[in-house]
């Protein structure tokens, strides 16, 4: 489609409406847009649907156009009211190169009257090509005095087009005598120059043609072309001469016509008519600024022909050349820079930005409610702006880098105002000062200032090991004093690590009901009481929130098998023993120990004999596990003996294990005194928890050597202090019956090999009551968190001590009662 007959347009719904009720009339303002030279009968815009105007109501309210010059190119249709295009538009016409067009019309709409401001802007499309004001032009040059490198100004192409899609580059054909430079001014114009690459000699050749074109940025792009024809003359060797290259003035804006701003002055060195001189203005200067700016030929008086406005251009370049009247003629270029100074006819523009109307109530001291921003067109002492606030609110202005800011500046109460209407008012600085109002209106909002409570302090969860994942633990309940959203709760857990992982890979929490539920299934064995907090926030900005502690105890099942620690057994828990044949009544054969993980009743042991009926030549303790002969053995009997034990603990159900022990009968049983290094190659490896027990035994000793050493030394000092004698007299005195409270007792197996160790604790006076420690050798796979195992070294000692003292380590007699590991 053409694009002269599509119509781009757009409507801003009324901006401002009031009521004269005095005179019953109605005003607003609309405003479209349109292409230049859209075809008649273009539909620009609706005038009476942006009005409200019901179509069966178009005939009372006869819609038409007002205006003195706008109204020949638009119409309204009676029918519909659609406005639309009367005759085709030319916005150069209308608008020339002004960067905006725009057309003031009024639409009037009667029963009841409304008059209704209607501006059109007509936008440009690329419907004219760059022209020159000469298809040709000739330049002419005095040969020799033109050196290379030699400027010579060329005609600006004129595009009536604005924007892109003006001029925007220029091109000459390929000539070996000449180049094309272009350059910008500050407005953007571009300013074509011819630049001279050789020395021109007539008699070589007089002429030299060339061509110019200026392309504009449209699309597609236009262009115009200039013959050019460069003349070589002769010599008139003395061009006029500017007193200064730059001349700079300054002039206020709105200054009266026909006011003289500047005088040139040029001189030319030559008589007659090589030295009489005429100023104008080159091809650089544009034909806006000729407009505004007049250069008297003869004088070099330039002065105001057009009305200057400082806020539409602050700065103009008037390119000038003064020509002699010679042959050939030559030129002289001067460049006159006008700058504008500000008057104050501007009054500052005021815009209050706010995300939202709404302020909080508990906002503090200084909360930034909205930004306003200040404008004045004018500058220096007419554009600074002071800025005022509507007195007994609590709000004040707060000045920052390059805007204002309203802030808080008292307690804010809802419930006492719950709107606050504030006007604004900014003033220049000028002479006379100018100044301009508007209103500023902000309700405030209540706020969430109630955090969420629980019901209780703490909560206790018990769960037994073992169950499935998934399992409810228990419920946590908060509740909030807040309505609405502020009371919308949500429960989570406040992230922490337990034995190096996360909490929540242990328990999760239902966001919603509080619901706290097992990730996995927990062993008692590992982990008893798992301590977790958690958070209950509200919905309300900001959110508010509490937390709780939720005590998380697991609760022990019986799990685990009792587990044979002692005596040494094969992988089916089996035990050899052997007896001589003369033992009597109430000889110990064994004594079994073991171990259950598990904790309370579920690891309380007992220990029971499985035997036929009638078979009772054996008997175990129940608490101890120490087996004994009930009788004497008769010859006749079987020289082996089988004896099948339960251990089992009194967990619910309880679980067991079943130690068969194998009584051999020998005439006589040799009790061998093991050698120390055959105790201690017979001995097993210490397990790492040993070597862990045994550097730490170490370690105390070392500590405890060098404090005995220091208290030593101090008793041996002459000046030592009393404190010091005491400390002697404890070290002496008191050591031996300390020493006396440790009785140790070794019990071997009869192959000579360690079944148990027995140390007895008695503290002075006592009369007999003593405390005993029951440590069998170590496992080869002991529970580092249930076994002391033992210290062979100190073992070593012990059995030579009761060697030498001739003690039998297995007489029944030496032996009590063992509490269950």
């Amino acid at each position: 489609m053409d694009i002269r007959g599509f119509c781009q347009c757009w409507k801003w719904q009324v901006v401002c409406s009031f009521l004269l009720c005095s005179w019953g009339w109605v005003s607003g303002q609309l405003r479209y847009s349109i292409v230049e030279e859209s075809e008649p009968g273009t539909l620009v815009g609706n005038v009476a649907q942006d009005l409200g105007i019901k179509r069966a109501e178009l005939s009372q309210r006869r819609i038409h156009l007002r205006s003195e010059q706008s109204q020949q190119y638009f119409s309204v249709n009676q029918d519909n009211g659609g406005l639309v295009v009367k005759e085709r538009i030319d916005r150069e016409s209308l608008c020339g190169s002004s960067p905006r067009c725009l057309l003031q019309l009024e639409v009037v709409a009667e029963n009841p009257l409304e008059l209704i401001s209607l501006e059109i802007e007509i936008l440009d499309i690329n419907d004219n090509s760059p022209t020159f004001s000469s298809d040709d032009r000739i330049i002419e040059i005095t040969e020799l005095l033109a050196s290379p490198g030699a400027r010579f100004a060329l005609e600006i192409a004129e595009d009536l087009d604005v924007g892109v899609n003006g001029v925007n580059q220029y091109t000459l054909n390929t000539n070996p005598y000449f180049s094309l430079s272009v350059k910008s001014l500050k407005d953007g114009t571009l300013i074509p120059q011819l630049i001279l690459e050789k020395v021109l000699d007539r008699e070589e050749k007089q002429e030299h043609h060339l061509i110019l074109t200026a392309i504009d940025g449209g699309e597609p792009a236009r262009s115009g072309t200039c013959r050019i024809t460069v003349l070589v003359l002769d010599i008139n060797d003395n061009p006029p001469v500017f007193n200064q290259s730059v001349y700079k003035v300054s002039i206020r804006e709105n200054l009266p016509l026909k006011t003289v701003i500047l005088t040139l002055n040029a001189t030319d060195q030559d008589d007659g008519a090589n030295g009489e001189i005429e100023y104008s203005y080159d091809e650089h200067t544009s034909k806006f600024v000729r407009k505004l700016f007049a250069l008297h030929e003869k004088t070099g008086e330039i002065y105001i022909n057009e009305l200057i406005d400082y806020e539409e251009k602050t700065f103009y370049e008037l390119s000038i050349k003064a020509a002699d009247k010679g042959f050939p003629k030559l030129e002289g270029n001067c460049m006159v820079q006008v700058e504008i100074e500000d008057v104050n006819d501007n009054s500052p523009e005021i815009k209050f930005t706010s995300e939202t109307n709404d302020i909080s109530e508990n906002a503090p001291y200084g909360d930034v409610v909205g930004f306003i921003n200040v404008r004045d067109k004018d500058s220096g002492k007419n554009g600074e702006i002071r800025l005022h606030l509507s007195p007994n609110v609590p709000f004040k202005i707060k000045q920052m880098k390059n805007r204002y800011a309203l802030v808080t500046d008292g307690n804010l109460d809802r419930e006492e105002t719950p709107q606050y209407t504030i006007e604004l008012t900014a003033s220049d600085l000028g002479s006379p000062p100018l100044y301009s109002k508007t209103s500023v209106t902000l309700r405030v909002s209540d706020i969430n200032d109630n955090a969420p409570l629980f019901t209780q302090s703490t909560y206790n969860a018990f769960i037994k090991e073992n169950s499935d994942p998934g399992t409810l633990l228990c419920t946590v309940s908060a509740s909030d004093l807040d309505e609405g959203v502020n009371s919308d709760l949500v429960y989570s857990i406040v992230e922490s690590q337990i034995d190096g992982s996360s909490v929540s890979s242990f328990v999760y929490i239902h966001s919603n009901d509080g619901n706290i539920y097992a990730q996995r299934s927990f062993d008692y064995e590992q982990i008893q009481v798992l301590q977790i907090t958690i958070k209950v926030e509200d919905s309300g900005s900001p959110q508010l929130s509490s937390t709780v502690s939720v005590f998380l105890f697991i609760l022990d099942t019986n799990d685990n098998p009792p587990t044979l620690l002692y005596p040494e057994h094969s992988e089916d828990l089996i035990v050899q023993e052997r007896i001589p044949k003369s033992t009597s009544a109430g000889y110990l054969v064994t004594k079994l120990s073991a171990v259950d993980l598990d904790s309370g009743h579920n690891a309380w042991l007992l220990f029971t004999l499985i035997h036929p009926i009638n078979y009772s030549a054996f008997q175990v303790s129940k608490h101890t596990g120490e087996v004994r002969t009930v009788r004497g053995f008769q010859e006749a009997e079987n020289m082996e003996q089988q004896v099948v034990i339960s251990i089992s603990d009194q967990g619910s159900p309880p679980l067991s294990t079943t130690v068969t022990v194998l009584v051999s009968m020998a005439d006589e049983v040799i009790v061998e005194r093991p050698k120390s290094g055959d105790f201690l190659t017979n001995s097993k490896p210490p397990s790492d928890m040993t070597l862990y027990l045994i550097i730490s035994l170490v370690a105390i000793s070392l500590v405890s050597l060098v404090t005995f050493m220091i208290l030593l030394v101090k008793c041996l000092r002459k000046d030592s202090y009393d404190w010091g004698s005491s400390c002697c007299l404890l070290g002496g005195s008191q050591s031996k019956p300390y020493t006396d409270q440790y009785q140790p007792a070794l019990y071997l197996n009869t192959d000579g090999t360690l079944k148990y160790m027995e140390v007895r604790m008695v503290p002075p006076g006592s009369q007999g009551q003593s405390y005993q420690t029951h440590l069998p050798p170590a496992p080869e796979q002991p529970d580092f968190s249930i076994v002391q195992p033992v210290n062979y070294p100190q073992l070593k000692d012990i059995y030579q001590e009761a060697s030498s003292e001739g003690e039998s380590l297995n007489d029944p007699n030496n032996v009590s009662e063992m509490n269950t590991v």
